[in-house]
């Protein structure tokens, strides 16, 4: 089974930025579309932002659009969410997963994640 591991998590203050990390144990990630997740205590993990495998087609949910960037670097097999001007609504634990861009299964059991808090 393929872990995920993020990293880049921090406390940051509003309007701060921070980017995140996403790395695999094994393999490669190049055939998935790769996702990050956020997480806040008593709510349903949230999608945050997605990019295609080739071709790098990105798509944000509306509460992060134009402030997170979501990248990939294949031959790394790292994932990246530049995240700017923080918002204190933006805390929470954020998770990245991908998903078989051929049979649609997920990239791998989901990691620890890495927690980002925003507050002054």
């Amino acid at each position: 089974q393929v872990q995920l591991v993020e990293s880049g998590g921090g406390l940051v203050q509003p309007g701060g930025s921070l980017r995140l990390s996403c790395g695999i144990s094994r393999g490669t990630f190049s055939n998935y579309h790769m996702m990050w997740y956020r997480l806040v205590p008593g709510k349903e993990r949230e999608l945050v932002a997605s990019i295609s495998a080739v071709g790098y087609n990105t798509n944000y949910s509306h509460f992060v659009k134009g402030r997170f960037t979501i990248s990939r670097v294949d031959a790394k097999n790292t994932l990246y969410l530049q995240m700017n001007n923080l918002t204190p609504e933006d805390t929470a634990v954020y998770y990245c997963n991908g998903m078989n861009r051929e049979t649609g299964g997920p990239l791998g059991s989901w990691g620890q994640g890495t927690q980002v808090t925003v507050s002054s």
